[in-house]
């Protein structure tokens, strides 16, 4: 095998293994909505169909309460630790909250601190996983790589909903419940025993001080020892040196200033918006939401089937045609008035021609279906994957760290929100929920149109100097000396930044 080849097979593998992180993330996040509406789950954590939804509720939301601590507080292991330790130690938190929940306890306090603990681990890895692969991919493909993350979250949606519906034939006993949560083991496990096989971060070790462990996880990852790995290694160093320089002495204040303050209010708006269009609700209450369109029956957890199917299918044509295509704000506007369309009209049919309620499906639950799945295309090629990246475009180097961790934890908490009222508003308001979600959507529209700024085609830097009021790029002589400067930073750093 010739280096090249070995060197390609080692950062797939990586990403592979890093990757599966995505895949958990997604299994873990469609599996329970099925698994609530088993008889099976009900009659052994012995809750009436009084509770029903107060379980849903708790059920779903509770597990995004710790993904929301998780991914806050994996900072201080992953920075003083390493990555990998990191990733590792998040494979086990899950891997132990799993076991509590497949225990058949009859206690749903149990089963609920078993939620809680798998989401620390979720939440961990969703953040520490996507700076590993980063850190460590070649930067030819580094965003194919990145995105690959989020195309594995859709394939453990659309997993989880295929296992629902598999066990769904099952008898209403105690592995019907046990088979699809008990799963979610594999890839929790694998992660974790795949990050044994790896290296740390090479930009970690730079960043404290182990030159001679960098360059072994170097040269490893990229198979060989050449003038080029050489001159890529000397580049790290530089660009871990000038990022310390760049975030040395940083104080939390800095980010209430006015032009630090707009960047983070935006990414606080985006991530609202991204919960607010209705999409992971039905991710998660994806049975319950297609028993509002068509009825009660066994036809909803194919029905969400078919959706993880459009899911995948839908993120795939996004990574591939359109993410580098068009403009972010283009894609983001075109995208929420679409899905306000699909929800506007799912509210109006359902209002007026409701399901008979008798397990018949009539034409216009087969209308509403076929816009919900619509609404979800339209979603995964807008505000699906695209926060992540547009968010961690908008902030200049010294705050990035703090306000990409910002918007991340503004994804959770509006996640959790939603997760807990969710199946209160399905159960008090009916149609009603998706005229909610629809009006979101024009209100993110707005929002869009007002507030957001293109980035798509442009340097960080000329995005830097667009929020900061230097006329988004112009280049001029500002010192007398030969020395140019874009916005506020120097074009000689601008291009160096750029090599790398």
């Amino acid at each position: 095998m010739t280096p090249e080849t070995l060197a390609k097979v080692r950062i797939y593998w990586l990403a592979m293994v890093a990757c599966i992180g995505g895949f958990l993330f997604g299994y873990d996040s469609g599996i329970v909505g099925g698994v609530l509406t088993f008889k099976s789950f009900q009659t052994d954590f012995r809750y009436t169909d009084s509770q029903v939804t107060q379980v849903n509720s708790l059920t779903v939301g509770i597990q995004q309460l710790g993904c929301l601590v998780g991914c806050f507080a994996i900072w201080p292991v992953a920075n003083r630790h390493g990555r990998k330790p990191a990733i590792i130690l998040s494979s086990i938190v899950f891997c132990i909250g799993v076991v509590i929940e497949v225990i058949n306890t009859h206690s749903r306090p149990a089963f609920y601190v078993g939620r809680v603990i798998c989401g620390l681990g979720v939440g961990a890895s969703s953040v520490i996983i996507p700076i590993y692969m980063a850190e460590m991919s070649p930067k030819e493909i580094r965003g194919r790589l990145g995105s690959s993350y989020q195309f594995l979250f859709t394939w453990g949606i659309f997993t989880s909903y295929w296992v629902d519906y598999g066990v769904k034939f099952m008898p209403d006993q105690t592995m019907q419940w046990q088979i699809p949560i008990g799963l979610q083991m594999v890839p929790g496990g694998l992660m974790g025993l795949g990050m044994l096989t790896l290296k740390e971060s090479t930009r970690w070790l730079i960043f404290h001080g182990d030159h001679e462990a960098a360059w072994e996880s170097l040269t490893w990852i990229r198979a060989g020892d050449s003038d080029a790995i050489r001159a890529e290694f000397d580049e790290m160093i530089d660009g871990v040196e000038s990022d310390r320089r760049i975030q040395e002495s940083f104080h939390p204040k800095e980010l209430l200033e006015k032009n630090n303050f707009k960047r983070v209010l935006i990414a606080f708006g985006v991530f609202l918006a991204q919960q607010s269009t209705g999409s992971t609700a039905l991710a998660y209450f994806g049975p319950q939401f297609f028993a509002l369109l068509v009825g009660k029956g066994d036809q909803n957890l194919l029905l969400t089937a078919i959706f993880g199917a459009i899911k995948v299918a839908a993120c795939g044509i996004f990574v591939i045609f359109i993410a580098e295509r068009f403009g972010r704000r283009t894609l983001f506007i075109s995208g929420a008035a679409v899905m306000a369309c699909c929800m506007i009209t799912t509210s109006a049919v359902v209002k007026l021609r409701p399901p008979p309620g008798n397990g018949t499906v009539t034409s216009a639950g087969i209308a509403t279906v076929f816009l919900i799945y619509l609404d979800i295309i339209f979603y995964n090629w807008s505000w699906g994957g695209l926060p992540w990246a547009y968010v961690s475009e908008i902030f200049p180097p010294r705050i990035r760290e703090p306000g990409v961790g910002i918007a991340v934890g503004t994804q959770w908490a509006f996640n959790l929100m939603y997760s807990f009222t969710t199946p209160y508003m399905m159960d008090g308001m009916g149609w009603g929920t998706f005229l909610l979600f629809g009006a979101f959507d024009l209100v993110i529209v707005i929002f869009v149109v007002f507030c957001i700024k293109e980035t798509q085609g442009r340097m960080l830097e000329e995005i830097n100097a667009s929020f900061e009021g230097h006329g988004g790029g112009q280049v001029k002589d500002m010192s007398g000396g030969g020395t140019e400067n874009y916005g506020e930073t120097t074009v000689s750093s601008l291009k160096e930044r750029t090599k790398r």
